[in-house]
């Protein structure tokens, strides 16, 4: 059975308002998808978590400070969806080999962040390895990997394919509290150490996200860790 890691972007799971009809139809995939591929989740804290370090960076709060209060927000969000889940929830992790050994046999296992320092990616990266997954899925609120913001620069440039050495180019190379990129740079040096695949897509895109669950084509960007 292959084994898989989801990133799941906090902003996909909660965005501008109450969304639990996503949330459910998001844990019937998971379970749908679970009886055939083990898997595991790691919860994105979004835009919450960035409010929050707004206000703590505005009372002179700390980098490390910052970073707490962005993980216990990615803790939350797991909780959210562990509920949506039901009986099909293995439980919400408190590191990445925990959450390794409680995926599969048809159950999702969750978590959050870790500690200070990185992003949920990075996370995500930690439990694939622990768990020798056959790919990583990051599913954000962008629907690919481009040469710039496409939000910013409308004539940025879309990848389909890319080997790892080039996103490695694209992310920021210094962490700041709930600082939001295509992926955390120590995630892609975790997966170009175990020469790991990452599929970048739209999470929002539920027919989407499964297709990259199951090792099928994908519109978004298929990364090579090889």
């Amino acid at each position: 059975m292959e084994r898989v890691v989801i990133s799941v972007g906090g902003s996909v799971l909660i965005p501008e308002k109450n969304d639990s009809e996503y949330i459910l139809a998001l844990a019937d995939v998971l379970k749908r998808c679970g009886k055939t591929v083990d898997i595991a989740v790691v919860c994105g804290g979004g835009r919450i978590s960035r409010y929050y370090a707004g206000i703590g960076r505005s009372l002179g709060g700390t980098e490390h400070q910052l970073d707490e209060l962005g993980i216990a927000i990615t803790r939350v969000n797991a909780g959210l969806l562990s509920i949506a889940l039901g009986d099909s929830s293995a439980g919400i992790a408190a590191n990445p080999k925990e959450c390794a050994e409680m995926a599969g046999r048809g159950r999702i296992s969750l978590m959050g962040g870790t500690e200070p320092g990185h992003t949920t990616d990075a996370v995500a990266a930690m439990v694939a390895r622990e768990m020798g997954a056959d790919r990583i899925i990051n599913a954000s609120n962008v629907d690919a990997v481009y040469s710039e913001d496409p939000r910013e620069n409308p004539d940025a440039e879309r990848y389909s394919e890319m080997p790892i050495s080039r996103l490695k180019e694209i992310v920021y190379d210094e962490h700041s509290a709930c600082k939001s990129c295509v992926f955390d740079p120590l995630g892609v040096n975790i997966c170009t150490e175990d020469c790991r695949d990452i599929f970048m897509v739209n999470g929002r895109d539920l027919g989407e996200l499964e297709n990259a669950i199951m090792g099928r084509p994908i519109k978004g960007t298929k990364v090579s860790g090889r």
